[in-house]
């Protein structure tokens, strides 16, 4: 038999973007372009492999959405400090979809202020927005 899926990936959308911030591209750029003092942490939340071919927004921090929960939970053994801050976390992914859920997921577990940035990361290239190469840190030992 069939699963029935009783809420669809695009109710699971409609109820996020009713529920947390969306922030437009040319927004995002100025963001970015205020740096440190703007007090914002621009998270990256695509998977390694988008990241290595495709680039990521400079300074972002890249959190992958299957980690989310347990690096912004103070409590999980995998929690990481940079959630921890008293910053502004904006979430990006490629095309605006999973940042979404995944900023609303972040403003549930209590962490605020989030927002996201609509479009993603193709909107932030296709505005011209600073792409810079990512190399991932290599394994100790």
């Amino acid at each position: 038999m069939p699963q029935t899926i009783t809420r669809g990936i695009k109710a699971l959308l409609d109820e996020a973007n009713a529920q947390i911030e969306t922030i437009g591209i040319a927004d995002a750029v100025a963001l970015h372009k205020a740096g440190p003092a703007s007090d914002v942490v621009i998270v990256d939340i695509r998977d390694p492999r988008e990241i290595e071919r495709d680039g990521r927004i400079p300074g972002s921090f890249a959190c992958t959405r299957g980690m989310l929960e347990f690096w912004i939970d103070p409590e999980s053994p995998y929690a990481k400090p940079v959630f921890q801050g008293d910053k502004k976390f904006v979430f990006y992914c490629a095309g605006g979809l999973r940042s979404a859920l995944a900023a609303k997921t972040a403003q549930d577990m209590g962490l605020k202020p989030v927002a996201h940035i609509e479009g993603g990361f193709a909107a932030w290239r296709d505005a011209g927005g600073p792409v810079e190469a990512w190399v991932p840190k290599k394994p100790k030992g």
